[in-house]
């Protein structure tokens, strides 16, 4: 079966998409821009399969699909901008295969102006095609949230800004096949800032209730029941909780790399949040004193060490600090997550607890990091010596809180 659209780079963007669309019955394409981790389960990958995917086996088939939607990861650079390069490599990649009348669409995170002064070229220079008039082009912010749920691809709007009104819509009438609702942009510029602000938004709400933990601990508040109380607010306020850092894919962005601008809070939301795998490391160190034993030599077990609740991607995991500075300290580090059955920090494996409840009655400190469903979060406040919980998930009175 010829496949109606290719799906470049399946990693944590482009597997979601993959799905949603051959769920919708797209014969669907998927074309890897290199090493990629996804978060979709083996079973998932299955039913993919069996609904029409399948994984190209040469570019050359790139150029037989009606759409290409480019979901190529864009990580940090050393600049501290987003890297491209595999943004690029993709679209030379299409480019070299391109039909006319071919719908191009871009969902990787990007700088405003990448899909016109980055994509563009590319695309037009390879191709010998005009973009707005052999081709059309659009930019769409990816909206997953994987393992949400609540929000799927069919009840999330989707943000569409083409080069041209034709381009908007042929992108447009593309996405109307997955999402119940498209909201269309001016242009490609301001569909990519979307994605800018939504992404910032989260950090920098986030480095807030940070902020606001380290502050409540020291002036003995319960934080956690500030925010029960603020989150009944009708208007002017939405929930965040703190946590021990942030992980994901998503790379906040202050612009710096790319434009020389900078966006100053988002730069001290990055600082406040990078600071959360060290405060909660020094909490660890002061609750062991305070019981009478020292960071040297005590045993942890870290439980939950995943970016994210009921996952198994590891995508900038404050976990992975934390175990550092306690390594670093000279405790004894071991983990338990139900998803990750090994897992190396320091290109060394930890100790994986196989007994949850006799892990943590044995070690001298449990640490919270992710509240996976799977956890009885009772049950372990009982059997543990002391519990340091840093997602607030455990009841109230017991456990330490961050």
């Amino acid at each position: 079966m010829p496949a109606d659209l290719a799906v470049i780079g399946l990693g944590p963007y482009g597997l979601p998409l993959a799905q949603a669309a051959a769920a919708a019955g797209i014969p669907t394409l998927g074309y890897r821009t290199g090493p990629e981790r996804g978060s979709l389960s083996p079973a998932e990958l299955r039913r993919m399969l069996a609904a029409g995917f399948r994984h190209a086996t040469s570019p050359a088939e790139l150029g037989r699909v009606r759409t290409a939607v480019i979901c190529a990861p864009t990580p940090r650079g050393a600049d501290g901008g987003l890297d491209l390069g595999q943004v690029e490599s993709a679209a030379r990649t299409l480019a070299g295969h391109m039909r006319p009348h071919t719908t191009v669409i871009l969902e990787s995170p990007v700088p405003p102006g990448t899909t016109e002064d980055v994509l563009r070229p590319l695309l037009e220079g390879a191709s010998g095609l005009r973009a707005g008039r052999d081709f059309h082009l659009a930019y769409s912010p990816s909206r997953v949230d994987p393992g949400n749920r609540d929000f799927t691809p069919a009840n999330t709007p989707k943000v569409i800004g083409g080069l041209t009104p034709a381009c908007t819509e042929s992108a447009a009438a593309f996405y109307a096949r997955l999402t119940d609702k498209v909201v269309r942009a001016r242009g490609p510029r301001e569909a990519e800032t979307v994605q800018l602000l939504e992404t910032n938004f989260r950090h920098v709400n986030i480095a807030l209730v940070n902020e606001m933990a380290v502050l409540c601990h020291d002036l003995g508040v319960d934080l956690w029941d500030v925010i029960r109380c603020a989150e009944t607010k009708p208007f002017g306020f939405q929930a965040f909780r703190p946590g021990p850092g942030v992980g994901g894919h998503t790379v906040p962005q202050d612009l710096t790399g790319h434009t020389g601008r900078t966006l100053r809070m988002v730069e001290l939301a990055q600082q406040v949040n990078h600071q959360m795998p060290r405060y909660v490391v020094q909490r660890a160190a002061t609750l062991l004193n305070e019981h009478g034993k020292s960071a040297r030599g005590a045993r942890v077990l870290l439980l939950g060490v995943t970016y994210k609740a009921d996952l198994a991607d590891q995508q900038s995991t404050p976990a992975e600090e934390i175990a550092v500075r306690l390594m670093s300290l000279g405790a004894s580090v071991s983990y338990h997550d139900p998803h990750l059955p090994s897992w190396t920090v320091l290109d060394r494996p930890l100790p994986r607890a196989d007994s949850l409840y006799e892990a943590a009655a044995d070690a001298d400190l449990t640490i919270l990091l992710q509240q996976h469903r799977t956890y009885d979060l009772q049950g372990l406040s009982v059997k543990a010596q002391l519990l340091l919980d840093t997602r607030g998930a455990t009841p109230t009175g017991a456990a330490h809180r961050l």
